[in-house]
């Protein structure tokens, strides 16, 4: 048994049942002269994504998109004095800002009638292509002025740094272009004789498999004049220079080739040209120079080999690599499985090899004598399932290999021993990083991950180990300038630093007095740090967290670490944020962006009121940052403008929804340009509130309290309660009312009259089950203390993590009227030795390791296994319980909600179970989502407020009414037909 005493005043909690409810629903919402949300109301709601902003901070492009129908691009002058709509999605403007270009796609309600009279495939409408001309659209009142549609298409690209083009790759050949000539009797004889002289392979036919090719067309936007170019397959734009390039195949292979289009004029030049096969093409940053891969040359073969080839834009393609060139390892060959990329300098060119895979069996066996076995041996590195969820990849695996200008050869870089190597974003640098966990693959099943960690030089391909058994939190990370590598002791409580040049590794912390760990980690493993560490520019400074502040190292080791914020004073929480333009993969933490040695931007939280914001800090000294924005809200990532000193950003709260902001650059000037979602307001909401309690060992602990619209605490309220880990930190998050994968919506329950309440929980090691009962019973508890709680009309939910708890919870409390539990882990006996199926992982590391928090294996801690798993106790509740358990689910077995719902069965207890066939560990298709809402709202509705039962939870729907009786029909009632009357 748990050692920890509890209170007398905590078992109050098994006294409570009982399903009136004080006030009624309609009563509550009176109060307001709002109607509360009804399921139909929630598909309202929309959604913002596809953000963009031009580089000259005049315009601002977004798509709208509903839950139910079609999405709209919006483009809006920054100014917010005129917009125009369409419908549409991933809006990208030009680098001159005076055009856009979107994707428009088939109208759903037409494709729906269309799959409806059962059209598939192909046959139904594709996307198409919109430009939009911004001078025109916004001069004219015309709804569809300065428009240009095609299509439809497969993809357009627009050049990142140049002008006034746009190629587009269409999906299918133009009817007109499809018409041949019928054959005549003797063609058609000549060509079977052929086909039966030539008795094409199996392999042969594989490996000369062409790609389906459609036209390609490059329109200049300036004059509108297009150039089409036939049989494409592939194509690439220069990121610099009116220059693109498009690989082309034909079907007798007449027309192959590579060839380079000057995209202003529409002229082409041929790079290649030959029978065969070209892909991954790629261009250096400046457009100069062109790279692709091309079995032409060893076309004839059963297995045609790839090359590597690179051009001068405008001139022949010289061969750079084969089998046989120097530095590819015997056995191997240059693997079409990896583009090719350039380094930024134009100087390297790297690209991937493998081992020459073996030639299939020449095998004649029949598919149904065909034998398909999976063989389990002790001895394999990766389990078997592992090993099968990875097959494809390690199939497909590539190895860095590099070309230097003027070398003959190349260098290997990735081997069979070192098989993952990153480099710097510019290809700059002697040395890349090598990782293997080769030693440590079976460690995963119950140790979690381990790494070696090697500098190699990147011009001999000499590996140098730096660091051994790298366990977990990222592994070794390159630098951004490639003179260090950088991981996170978790033994030591420590960041590490190591010259890839050589030295000895360095600690970054280890003399510091602050914590660096995150102190509020619970689980039985080494605890990660504070968020991710980063380099400023040039990697002259190594900046790592503690729990409030930013610290400024040396990897030299010449200079002392420098405190560079004031949080540990005024109890806020500093996180370097510089700002991106959008393009460079995030940037957020600095992932993409440069980060400077001098005034930088940060994000900032305070740990009391979790108020956000951000101010303006440095990383060169220390210095108390200058408050920007703040409140008590949440701030989005601000996006700037590439030309401009204006950006968007978004700002949230759970009344406010995450619409977009533009700004100047200083938050200045700041005007909400977005309004996705008006119709909130004629609906009741909510409001949030953070409250705090003692747990039953006396922990003080907080919550996020949601109070209805109209609150009057001197009425008593229905509540329900939703739980994780830890969540306060997200009290200013917008939660949409819609339809979800597995959780209830914390605004549809508030808007119809629920307190929902979401505490906070701490773990102690051995008893996750029995720290969740501790913290969140004396939580309840206290609420109900105030007076405003229904005692008798407290529901329960939660998923996966969540859902054991709640299963924990019910075997050992009678406080809830009503328990969802999604994805529940009921019996930590079996599934311990589960597999994660979508991994196809142990499930051993969780319980010993990770988020399950036993902290041994089964045989060491058998007595807290059993002590914390529901099915066990199952003869002890006396809780309703509705699970969501779905046959596919590849994070928790499903078998898990099978025991506990045979077992609860078993006892006679009120148990429903519900599997949506097909579907993971949470619903993705959209009808799942909104059945499981609305019967899980019935569900609550019927034990917490009285309302009538559905026929699913009265009848059940047998297995033969199967997809033709959803069983959503509430049951009349006596109750229910004289409230109707009134």
């Amino acid at each position: 048994m748990h050692p920890r005493s509890t209170s007398a005043r905590w078992f109050r909690a098994v006294l409570f049942a009982g399903l009136v409810l004080s006030i009624p629903l309609a009563s509550l919402a009176a109060q307001e002269g709002k109607p509360a949300l009804e399921h139909e109301d929630t598909y309202r709601w929309n959604t913002i994504g596809g953000r963009t902003l031009s580089a000259d901070g005049n315009w601002l492009a977004y798509v709208i998109s509903p839950w139910e129908g079609d999405p709209t691009v919006v483009i809006s002058r920054t100014d917010g004095s005129d917009e125009r709509r369409f419908r549409g999605s991933g809006p990208e403007f030009t680098r001159d800002s005076r055009f856009i270009a979107f994707t428009v796609p088939p109208v759903e309600a037409v494709v729906d009638s269309l799959k409806l009279e059962g059209t598939r495939g192909d046959d139904l409408p594709g996307d198409s292509l919109a430009v939009v001309t911004l001078s025109a659209a916004f001069g004219s009142g015309e709804s569809d002025a300065g428009v240009f549609r095609a299509g439809p298409i497969e993809g357009f690209e627009i050049p990142e740094d140049e002008g006034a083009w746009i190629a587009y790759h269409l999906s299918e050949v133009p009817e007109d272009e499809e018409e041949e000539a019928e054959e005549t009797p003797e063609e058609e004889a000549e060509e079977a004789e052929e086909s039966e002289e030539e008795e094409e392979s199996d392999e042969y036919k594989k490996w000369h498999e062409r790609d389906d090719a459609t036209p390609l067309v490059v329109r200049n936007l300036d004059t509108g004049s297009e150039t089409t170019f036939e049989n494409v397959t592939s194509y690439a734009v220069a990121k610099a220079g009116d220059v693109l390039a498009y690989a082309a195949s034909t079907e007798e292979g007449e027309g192959d080739g590579v060839f380079v289009v000057d995209a202003l004029d529409g002229t082409a030049t041929t790079a290649m040209a030959g029978a065969g096969l070209y892909k991954q093409l790629a261009f250096d940053d400046a457009g100069d120079r062109l790279a692709f891969l091309s079995n032409a040359a060893d076309w004839e073969a059963e297995r045609p080999e790839y090359a590597l080839y690179r051009s001068d834009v405008g001139g022949a393609a010289d061969l750079i690599a084969t089998s046989s060139t120097a530095g590819v390892p015997g056995g191997w060959w240059v693997s079409e499985n990896s583009g090719p990329s350039f380094s930024e300098d134009g100087s390297r060119l790297f690209f991937g090899t493998a081992p020459r895979p073996a030639p299939e069996p020449d095998e004649q066996i029949l598919e149904e004598d065909r034998v398909s076995v999976d063989i389990w041996n002790w001895k394999d590195d990766f389990l078997q399932p592992m090993q099968l969820v990875r097959a494809n990849r390690e199939r497909n695996r590539t190895y860095l290999a590099v070309h230097h200008d003027g070398a003959s050869g190349i260098v290997q870089l990735g081997s069979s021993e070192i098989p993952d190597v990153s480099r710097t974003s510019d290809g700059s640098g002697d040395y890349v990083l090598g990782t293997s966990d080769q030693a440590y693959r079976q460690l995963v099943s119950w140790d979690g991950s381990y790494e070696d960690a090697y500098a190699i030089d990147v011009n001999t391909g000499q590996a140098r180990l730096i660091v051994q058994a790298v366990h977990g939190f990222g592994g070794a990370t390159l630098s951004r300038g490639g003179d260090y590598a950088h991981w996170w002791d978790g033994t030591d409580r420590d960041w590490k630093v190591a010259s890839m040049s050589g030295g000895a590794p360095m600690s970054m912390t280890a003399g510091i007095s602050s914590a660096f760990h995150n102190e509020l980690d619970d689980h039985p493993d080494e605890p990660p740090p504070y968020g991710q560490a980063q380099w400023t520019e040039g990697d002259e400074a190594f900046l790592v967290a503690d729990k409030h502040d930013v610290w400024r190292t040396d990897p030299t080791g010449d200079d002392g670490p420098v405190r560079l914020t004031n949080g540990r004073e005024s109890g806020t929480r500093f996180r370097v944020a510089p700002l991106s333009d959008g393009s460079g993969g995030g940037g957020f933490f600095g992932g993409g962006v440069d980060i400077p040695n001098g005034e930088v931007m940060m994000t900032t939280f305070d740990l009391e009121t979790r108020a956000g914001g951000y101010a303006m800090g440095r990383t060169d000294r220390a210095t108390a940052p200058r408050s920007l924005v703040s409140g008590d809200v949440r701030y989005g990532r601000p996006i700037k403008a590439k030309d401009a000193d204006r950006m968007m950003w978004t700002r949230e709260s759970f009344v406010e929804f995450p619409d977009v902001w533009v700004s100047g650059d200083d938050f200045a000037d700041a005007r909400k340009l977005t309004d996705a979602n008006p119709q909130q307001d004629e609906y009741r909401w909510g409001s949030t509130e953070l409250v705090s309690w003692l747990s039953a060992d006396r922990t003080p602990l907080e919550g996020i309290l949601i109070k209805p619209d109209g609150f009057d605490p001197t009425q008593k309220y229905p509540m329900m309660v939703y739980f994780y880990e830890r969540s306060t930190d997200g009290i200013n998050a917008y939660r949409a009312p819609v339809p979800s994968r597995a959780s209830i919506q914390y605004s549809f329950y508030a808007s119809r009259g629920y307190l929902v309440f979401v505490p906070d929980i701490p773990y102690e090691i051995g008893y996750p089950g029995e720290s969740a009962l501790d913290a969140v019973i004396p939580g309840v508890l206290s609420l109900i203390d105030d007076g405003y709680v229904d005692e008798n009309a407290i529901g329960v939910q939660g998923h996966s993590w969540g859902g054991y708890q709640i299963a924990y919870m019910i075997t050992k409390t009678d406080l809830f009227a009503a328990a969802e539990a999604g994805a529940p882990v009921s019996n930590m006996t079996s599934a311990y030795g589960g597999i994660r199926w979508a991994s196809g992982m142990s499930r051993m590391f969780q319980y010993e390791r990770t988020q399950s928090r036993i902290g041994g294996t089964l045989w060491d801690e058998r007595d807290r296994y059993i002590h914390n798993s529901p099915v066990f106790f199952a003869d002890k509740i006396n809780t309703p319980l509705l699970m969501l358990h779905n046959d596919e689910d590849g994070a928790v077995p499903w078998y898990q909600g099978i025991e506990m719902f045979v077992a609860m069965r078993r006892l006679g207890k009120p148990v429903f179970m519900l599997n949506y066939n097909g579907e993971a560990h949470g619903l993705t298709q959209q009808k799942n989502q909104t059945d499981f809402t609305i019967r899980m709202q019935q569900f609550f509705d019927h034990y917490l407020i009285g309302a009538p039962e559905p026929e699913w939870m009265a009848d059940g729907v047998p297995a033969v009414d199967k997809g033709k009786n959803l069983g959503l029909k509430l049951k009349r009632t006596a109750t229910s037909d004289q409230a109707d009357s009134n």
